[in-house]
């Protein structure tokens, strides 16, 4: 059984709360059950080198795990002079998701980047982060189309991610902690809302999983995806 009786193809409680802070230009609180992440995005007009004087955009990613995100302190990663390499994987692959729905094109030389803090991590903190980072994204770029009066809005889809697993035989949808650390197979599955794939993590953690396996846990993610991208636009609306 899993926790609160939670049913294999059943999504965490969900919730996205937009326009957390004040100071960023978009901005989310997005918890996926007890994992809770802070998303900010901020507007800055300048891009990377290899980007100037080309007239194209940049969306970039920065996450960091806070010092009480988990049951024993984590030290600031700025105290130990270089980010780990399980942080950089995770804020480029936040990166990476995020710009497959923008038109960079479309947005002049300005570079969006997307702060993810995790306040509390109970598993599913880099599915959360893409999640939550869109929704940062989307009300920083409406700011910008207001204030510059665009006729095209450059995002042109919607995207989520999900966490799906292999415990003790069972496929699992958005793993916990505890079912992640006991997974046979740890997967995360990044989507747009009209069904594009964006970039799948599958790992066999004890015993290879099977094609078929494969096929049963994206339609699993599909599903979850579905309530997904239905808690983002519930988020933006408000």
């Amino acid at each position: 059984m899993r926790a609160l009786e939670r049913k294999n193809e059943e999504l965490r409680k969900i919730e996205i709360i937009p326009n957390v802070n004040k100071y960023a230009d978009g901005s989310c609180l997005i918890s996926y059950g007890d994992t809770k992440v802070l998303c900010t995005a901020t507007v800055e007009n300048k891009v990377p080198m290899f980007l100037k004087h080309t007239g194209t955009g940049w969306v970039t990613a920065e996450y960091g795990m806070l010092p009480a995100s988990c049951i024993t302190r984590i030290d600031r990663e700025a105290c130990r002079g270089k980010q780990g390499g399980r942080t950089m994987e995770i804020q480029r692959l936040i990166g990476r998701s995020l710009r497959s729905v923008v038109e960079l094109d479309k947005i002049g030389e300005r570079q969006i980047v997307i702060d993810c803090d995790v306040l509390q991590a109970d598993g599913g903190t880099r599915t959360a982060s893409i999640t939550g980072g869109y929704v940062a994204l989307y009300l920083a770029m409406k700011k910008l189309q207001r204030k510059l009066k665009w006729e095209i809005f450059p995002i042109n889809d919607a995207v989520a991610a999900v966490s799906c697993g292999i415990v003790n035989g069972e496929l699992l949808l958005d793993l916990d902690y505890e079912e992640d650390s006991n997974a046979e197979t740890d997967s995360n599955f990044v989507m747009t809302e009209s069904g594009g794939i964006v970039e799948i993590q599958g790992t066999a953690e004890k015993v290879p999983f099977t094609e078929h396996e494969f096929t049963k846990l994206l339609n699993l993610a599909r599903g979850g995806l579905i309530e997904l991208f239905k808690k983002q636009k519930e988020a933006l609306e408000n």
